[in-house]
Order: C-alpha cells, then sequence, then structure tokens
C-alpha cells in the first residue's frame, strides 16, 4: 500500500469519503458494458477516458476519486506506463486486461493494484461489479489484526487497507480485547495463533464472548503445520483459517467471503425485524425489544406512546399512493431523528407508530412528544409542485401498579390515541395529569 494510504483512510469520516470512479479503456463498448453495470448497482458518478492525457485531465479537474478501473492498451502510453500512471498517484486501481500475463500480473499485484482481472471470461463483468461493490463497503468497516510479529500484523493491515478497511492493529490478547470492548465497528479480526500470554485460540474464544458470529467474522492465521490448529480454531469461534504464507488473492477472497456472510446474516435480520418501507424496527421487533426493557428497568419513568397520522387516507386519496409512502417515509425520518439513544420506536402498521421513553418523568415526556408533534406539523414535502403537510395524534401512557407491563401500557395507550383521534387531532393525550 502507497505510504501514508491506510492511515488517511483510517481516520476519515465516512460522510466525507470519496465517490467518483474512473474507467480508462479504448474499447466504447466494453466501457458501456461496464459503466451500465455498475451504474445498475451503484449511485455513484463515472467518467471514462479512453486515453492517458484524458484520465489526467479527469483526476485534475476533480479530486473525490474512490476507484480506478483501466486497462492496459491504449494509443498514448504502454502497460508499464498505465500501472505507474496509477501508482504515483496512489490511487486505488483494478487493472483490466484482455490477455493473461503472468509476468505482469506478478508486477501489478506487487504494485498494489488492487486485483488484476481478465476481461475476456464470461463472468468478469459480474466478478467486477461485485469487486466495485465489495471495495465501496469496506471503508464502512473497521478490521482490527493481532500478531506479536509488527513486520507481519503491519504486512496483513497492508493489504487490508488496500482492500479499502479501516484497519487497527494490535501486538498481543489483551490488547485485542481492549480494542473490541471499546469499538463496536469492529467487523473483522485476524488473530495469529503464535503469540505471547494468551495464543490466537484461547483469544478466539475470548473474542466470541464479546462478539457474536453475526456481528464480527474471526479469521484464525498460522504457519505451524500442526493439522490441528483448524478444528480447534473453528470449534473456539472462528469462521476461518489461513495457514502462513498465503497468496494475496487467497486472503482477499476468504476476507471477503467471510464479510460477505456478515452481511447476508445482517440483511436477514433486517427483513426479519425492519419494516421494508421506513427502516424502523416492525412490530414484533419493537414489542420484544421492550418487553426487555422494561423487564430490566428499574425506573418508574417509562412512558408508551402510540402516534397516527391524521387523515392519512386522505392523502392516498389527494396525492396518491406513492406520496402516502413518501409521507411515512418522512415519518420514520423525524421520528428516528427525535428518538434518544435510550428510546425505542417502530412502526406498528398503516400509519401506526409507537414509541418507548426511559427515564423521562411525565412532564418531559409531554414536552418530548410535544416536541415530536411540532416538528411533524412544521414538515412540508413537496409532491410535484404541490405542498404535502400532515399532522399527528398520540396517546401516551406511564408505567405504573396500574400499567405494570408492556401490554396495559399499549392498551391505555391506545386508549388515548382514540381520544385524541376524538378530541380534534393533532395533540398528545394521557400525560395532562402528570
Amino acid at each position: 500500500m502507497p505510504a501514508g494510504f491506510a492511515l488517511a483512510n483510517a481516520r476519515q469520516p465516512i460522510a466525507a469519503l470519496p465517490q467518483r470512479i474512473l474507467l480508462l479503456e479504448n474499447s466504447r463498448a466494453y466501457t458501456s458494458m461496464l459503466r451500465e453495470a455498475i451504474e445498475q448497482r451503484m449511485q455513484l458518478p463515472i467518467s471514462v477516458a479512453s486515453t492517458l492525457a484524458e484520465a489526467r485531465e479527469l483526476l485534475d479537474r476533480e479530486s473525490d476519486w474512490f476507484l480506478a478501473l483501466t486497462g492496459l492498451v491504449l494509443a498514448d502510453g504502454d502497460r508499464d506506463q498505465v500501472i505507474d500512471f496509477f501508482v504515483e498517484r496512489r490511487m486505488p486501481t483494478i487493472v483490466v486486461s484482455g490477455v493473461y500475463d503472468d509476468a505482469l500480473r506478478e508486477r501489478a499485484l506487487q504494485q498494489h493494484i488492487i486485483d488484476y482481472v481478465l476481461k475476456s471470461t464470461p463472468d468478469s463483468l459480474d466478478y467486477l461489479v461485485w469487486l466495485v461493490q465489495r471495495l465501496e463497503r469496506n471503508r464502512r468497516i473497521s478490521a482490527l489484526v493481532v500478531d506479536d510479529s509488527l513486520s507481519a500484523r503491519s504486512y496483513i493491515a497492508s493489504l487490508l487497507s488496500l482492500q479499502g478497511y479501516r484497519v487497527s492493529h494490535v501486538a498481543d490478547g489483551q490488547s485485542a480485547l481492549r480494542m473490541i470492548e471499546a469499538d463496536p465497528d469492529i467487523r473483522l479480526a485476524i488473530v495469529d495463533q503464535e503469540m505471547p500470554g494468551m495464543d490466537g485460540i484461547e483469544l478466539t474464544r475470548r473474542l466470541r464472548q464479546l462478539r457474536a458470529r453475526d456481528r464480527m467474522a474471526v479469521i484464525g492465521v498460522s504457519g505451524s503445520t500442526d493439522a490441528s490448529l483448524i478444528p480447534r480454531f473453528l470449534k473456539n469461534g472462528a469462521n476461518d483459517f489461513l495457514r502462513k504464507p498465503f497468496s494475496r488473492e487467497e486472503f482477499f477472497c476468504r476476507v471477503s467471503q467471510n464479510i460477505d456472510q456478515l452481511e447476508l446474516i445482517g440483511t436477514l435480520q433486517d427483513l426479519a425485524t425492519r419494516d421494508f418501507l421506513t427502516g424502523l424496527p416492525n412490530r414484533r421487533s419493537f414489542l420484544e425489544q421492550s418487553e426487555k426493557h422494561i423487564a430490566r428497568s428499574s425506573s418508574g419513568d417509562v412512558t408508551v406512546a402510540m402516534i397516527d397520522i391524521d387523515h392519512f387516507k386522505h392523502i392516498n386519496d389527494s396525492f396518491g399512493h406513492e406520496a402516502g409512502d413518501r409521507a411515512l417515509r418522512a415519518m420514520a425520518d423525524i421520528l428516528h431523528a427525535h428518538n434518544r439513544p435510550e428510546d425505542y420506536c417502530g412502526r406498528f402498521g398503516g400509519e401506526e407508530f409507537c414509541m418507548l421513553i426511559d427515564g423521562l418523568d411525565a412532564q418531559a415526556s409531554l414536552r418530548h412528544l410535544e416536541g415530536l408533534r411540532q416538528a411533524v406539523e412544521a414538515m412540508e414535502i413537496d409532491i410535484d409542485g404541490r405542498p404535502l403537510r400532515m399532522t399527528i395524534s398520540i396517546g401516551a401512557s406511564r408505567r405504573s401498579p396500574q400499567f405494570p407491563n408492556l401490554h396495559k401500557l399499549l392498551g391505555e395507550a391506545d386508549r388515548q390515541l382514540y381520544l385524541a383521534k376524538a378530541g380534534g387531532r393533532n395533540q398528545v393525550r394521557g400525560l395532562e395529569a402528570g
């Protein structure tokens, strides 16, 4: 990895990540196919050049470049010049070649080109699109390398940085445990077996006590020929194992496969627990999380609120169902932004939402819900030049001997919501006496 790239990548805020992709290729037909394939999957700006001169002009004009995909047959540069052009600029690059050349491939990979892909193979287009997607998502993933050898962990860290990960590395198990406890964004750990004090298998076992398989992938590594290492790592919680020395391409494939599996698990979990339209927790997830929270909360200051968009049928009838969906998403955005870290919210179904507020007394809860009501009332959505505004009604209940559990709280909040509707809508009911 070019000097300084890994550190910059690790520290760069996600919001400021470069976005632009450069396609440098003299075949217009192939460029068109590749550009269309990438644009179908990703919302990233793509610029096309057919010569080094055009590429230089584009790179000088814009600054937020994420990745380059380049051919090697250009009118104003041979293959060595093309590779040097991007290496000198320290730009993450994938070489796309029509001819396999083993010596060129080795040279490209040694100079920290991300990958060398043959475009003549039938599935190369799909692989390139997957690779671009993988590299783009990697930038939001933190990885940890644990190895007592500075050279070994620096090498692995450089490979991960080349693939876009935000990388940290430490020399021993205790440091690794402290870092995992402190940083919930670490989704990947590469753990060496031979370390003093705590070996890799013991560290893996203890890591699993902190972070489950669906939240972090652990890959064990070792130069030992001991055949028992692989099953011992796997039985103690590792997702995979690599024996040293490993090739760069094998490392990339193993890491990517494990991260893909983590993301697939996350997608399945989201499908099971999140409302598809709004992204909020669905009814089942909200009920499960709220019941757990109420059961372990020793505070009496728990408020449950039922929230309903007023005259939602009128929105659908007047503006159309697509506008109704936009209204629901906008409501979810406001609800999510209004939530404190200790609160829960979810979509119950239709135009109905629910919120659990913890740690606020009755008056503070009323102010909190009034703030939500006012934020929705002040919002305006543009629907093809027509302003859409809406209001909400809120019914709330407080935990008490009369309403000791979630079922009772929801029943009372629903009753108060009915009273808010009957009383003229666009109001909060149920906390007035507090």
